[in-house]
């Protein structure tokens, strides 16, 4: 059986009671609701691209290179004893980088000694017999020969003998550390490769057919993709001959000295070289301004009410300085977002649902 509770009359302060509770949960409530309010949206960076006159330029992969390297060979056999340098070490002009066990080089020195010794005793002996005349000329001619050989062979050791030490030709970096300490040297083993970090180049590899157009360029620009760094050619060396496999040839673009000292430009490092060929006016649009997703490439553009829309545009070739040529999809006088990220999130919140 169901009990039926009485009708009461609010008491006088039921109201405000009621009015306190609501007050208190909205503000309790209120750092949730303000974090779901809509924000107001940022200022949106925005250019207008217009057509530019910009180096016209013909492009090629490239490699850095050291101007001033070398690889240092044994030219005795021996054990390594010591090996004082390891890659990266910055040397100096002479300084000592590996030390050869040479006690071979020496024995041979002094056999070559010995021989020359008894070679020069025989010619004294055979110079005496023919002035009494019991020997012919013919075994004075002999005995000199045999004098010179044995004299050629003991320089050719005494200079062996002197090369148990590997020392710096000129002062610079270890690019590589080719031996270790214990292991056997014999001449022509390459040992250690030395390179000077202030002076480098590029070395790019030109089809024949292009030839024509890379020599009348007057200036050249290397592009370091990745890092964004662009410099400046110094000169422009084509090398003579071309390689008979490929048909290529080698072209080589000099940094101005020092330039590569703090950039991180090392051999062996990727870069693109950038032959100037003439001028042209292209649509050009900072790189950053890009969107790419997958193989779609795509600019988000301003319309005249200030909406970003995403629009796939047809990219080129990335100019001096990190700008991309514009091929389709954009036309000047248009504006784009600077920030894509920025202009993404505010195109998504006025997009009609």
């Amino acid at each position: 059986m169901l009990m039926k509770t009485p009708y009461r009359p609010h008491a006088p302060g039921h109201s405000l009671l009621v009015a306190a509770g609501f007050a208190l949960t909205a503000w309790l409530a209120g750092p949730a609701l303000a974090q779901t309010a809509p924000a107001a949206a940022p200022a949106l960076a925005t250019m207008t691209v217009e057509l530019r006159e910009v180096a016209q330029t013909y492009p090629a992969e490239a490699v850095v290179e050291a101007v001033k390297q070398a690889t240092l060979a044994a030219q005795v056999t021996g054990r390594i004893l010591e090996a004082r340098v390891d890659a990266g070490d910055r040397v100096k002009a002479g300084e000592v980088l590996m030390r050869i066990d040479a006690r071979e080089a020496a024995e041979g020195l002094a056999a070559a000694r010995a021989q020359l010794g008894n070679a020069k005793a025989n010619l004294e002996r055979v110079k005496n017999l023919v002035a009494q005349k019991f020997v012919s000329q013919a075994a004075l001619d002999k005995a000199e020969a045999d004098y010179k050989t044995a004299a050629a062979n003991a320089a050719q050791a005494g200079a062996t003998s002197g090369h148990a030490l590997i020392v710096a030709p000129f002062a610079g970096v270890v690019a590589q550390r080719l031996a270790e300490a214990g292991e056997m040297a014999n001449p022509g083993r390459p040992l250690i490769t030395l390179f000077e970090p202030g002076d480098m180049r590029v070395v790019a590899s030109i089809p024949q057919y292009q030839l024509a157009t890379v020599r009348q360029a007057q200036q050249g620009r290397i592009e370091f993709p990745g890092s964004g760094q662009w410099l400046e050619a110094s000169r422009i060396e084509v090398l003579p001959t071309v390689d008979a496999g490929s048909h290529t040839a080698r072209v080589r673009l000099y940094l101005a000295e020092g330039a590569a000292a703090d950039g991180g430009i090392v051999p062996g490092l990727f870069a693109r070289a950038h032959f100037v060929t003439g001028s042209a006016r292209k649509l050009l649009v900072p790189a950053a301004a890009v969107v790419r997703r997958g193989e779609l490439t795509a600019l988000y553009v301003v319309t005249p009410q200030g909406q970003p829309r995403l629009r796939q545009v047809r990219l080129g070739e990335v100019q001096a300085g990190g700008d991309i040529e514009v091929l389709a999809g954009l036309s000047p006088g248009e504006k784009i977002a600077l920030d894509p990220l920025k202009a993404g999130f505010q195109a998504a919140r006025t997009q009609p649902r």
